[in-house]
């Protein structure tokens, strides 16, 4: 099977997903989703670096996966993540490793809030364990293929 038949046939999976990363300028780059909604990033003042987007996403994977369940209780007067990571250098190979995310989630200090409060712990632990795609695939590995398009 060629290159383009595989792409082909990922492109019909109903699990495919993918975003599309163009350079805006010298190292800013923007990724669009299919529904046209994006971000930039790169290196430079005010902008994320990829190291910290894989960081923000592992942490807004498991920030929805507490908030959607926490938020329809109580909103919450605080809620932060704070994921954080050691970079390792092996032999000029470079690696993220010991990944944290640190959650920081106050709710009101009522009935609704008390209730709110109580289910952090287990959803993160859901998150971890179940749900959060991004982390989940950071922590168990993933196959990972560079492809050139234009290679003859």
């Amino acid at each position: 099977m060629s290159e383009s038949n595989t792409v082909t046939n990922r492109e019909n999976d109903p699990n495919y997903r993918s975003v599309k990363v163009e350079r805006v300028e010298k190292q800013r780059y923007r990724a669009t989703n299919s529904e046209g909604a994006s971000v930039e990033f790169g290196q430079g003042e005010g902008l994320l670096n990829p190291v910290e987007m894989l960081l923000a996403a592992i942490a807004g994977c498991s920030a929805i996966d507490v908030d959607v369940v926490t938020s329809r209780r109580s909103e919450p007067e605080v809620f932060e993540v704070k994921p954080s990571a050691i970079k390792l250098n092996e032999d000029g190979a470079v690696r993220l490793d010991d990944v944290e995310v640190n959650f920081n989630v106050r709710f009101p200090n009522d009935a609704k809030g008390k209730q709110a409060e109580q289910l952090v712990d287990r959803l993160m632990k859901l998150s971890h364990e179940k749900d959060c795609t991004v982390s989940r695939t950071v922590e168990h590995g993933a196959n990972v293929r560079f492809i050139n398009e234009n290679a003859s």
